[in-house]
């Protein structure tokens, strides 16, 4: 079996084409075994990227496909959670439908058996204006601002807990627990608040499927779960910083640290297993090995493979050991 191009106490970086590592001994070896795909495949983008990415009917065909493979490595619980950006059609100011086809053929394969647990909306205020030719130049359309990300399972009842992932209550809500007083009855949407329902302190509220990786408004309180903390460690300024010191250029299409880390708190346990098929700069396996998860990362490209590395320089705690195939 091919050796990992390091390996870190938790887990394991495999440089090569993913489809066919999982369908080697390695697949074999991690067959119902993976509590959590965690991925941000190639997105269907009409231009042609670095990193690699299909266009049109190629990428559909080449997307759903992989529903079978990852079916087969989860654990019967087990989740498998894809961030997937909008796509247009080339030289036009018109939205393409390719990445929900591509979506619902994924989740709609038969030879997978998956469920969609739920879609997820992933905000970021701070993405440049694109399409730029409709939004910049023409300013005939929006700033395409967010990803969609689909939690899917073999299970209609996989391993999950909101309350591991709760954000802090807000001013308002804090105010109510201590004076325990609000208005009780029915509102205009004919649910009744009973006189009780919202004194019990749950050590926060549920979070909403609209995530925001940076807050809008900066005299808005920012509430966020406390394992968000992970995305404010230095570890994005280390891994930019020296890839710029060093020469390299980083992944262009890096998956937020806030959203690997917020998926796989709510949807793992310590010390399960957690593969994301398409690495890049490994922000995948960086969260889970911070949060004492086994992990194992899979990329196409070597040099994205040896940027990743970086991620793990910014701690004593880890300690990385390097192969040569």
């Amino acid at each position: 079996m091919q050796k990992p191009l390091y390996k870190t106490e938790l887990g394991k970086y495999y440089v090569g084409n993913s489809e066919e590592l999982l369908a080697s001994g390695l697949g074999k070896k991690l067959k119902n075994k993976i509590q959590l795909i965690l991925t941000s495949p190639p997105f269907p983008l009409n231009k042609k990227k670095k990193y690699g990415n299909l266009q049109g009917e190629d990428y559909k065909n080449w997307f759903i496909g992989l529903a079978e493979v990852f079916s087969n490595l989860l654990t019967d619980d087990g989740s498998i959670v894809i961030e997937m950006g909008n796509s247009w059609v080339p030289e036009k100011p018109v939205q393409s439908l390719l990445h929900l086809e591509s979506l619902l053929g994924f989740v709609k394969n038969p030879n997978a058996g998956l469920v969609l647990c739920q879609e997820f909306i992933c905000h970021n205020p701070s993405r440049l204006p694109s399409p730029a030719q409709w939004v910049t130049i023409e300013r005939i359309r929006m700033t395409d601002s967010f990803t969609r990300i689909w939690w899917m399972s073999k299970s209609e009842n996989p391993k999950a807990d909101n309350r591991k992932v709760l954000r802090p209550y807000s001013k308002q809500m804090k105010k109510l627990l201590k004076s325990k007083k609000y208005n009780a009855g029915l509102r205009p949407s004919e649910h009744r608040i009973g006189d009780k329902s919202f004194l019990k302190d749950n050590g926060g509220s549920i979070m909403p499927n609209v995530i925001e990786i940076e807050q809008i408004d900066e005299n808005k309180e920012h509430r966020v779960p406390n394992i968000f903390s992970i995305a404010n460690t230095k570890s994005v300024d280390t891994y930019l910083n020296i890839c710029k010191e060093r020469g390299f250029r980083p992944h262009p299409a890096r998956m937020p640290l806030e959203l690997a880390s917020f998926f796989i708190e709510f949807l793992t346990e310590k010390n399960d297993l957690v593969l994301d098929p398409f690495a890049g700069s490994n922000t995948t396996g960086y969260c889970a090995e911070k949060m004492d998860r086994r992990w194992i990362s899979i990329e196409a490209k070597e040099e994205y493979g040896l940027q990743s590395k970086i991620r793990f320089e910014d701690s004593s705690d880890f300690n990385v050991e390097n192969y040569s195939n």
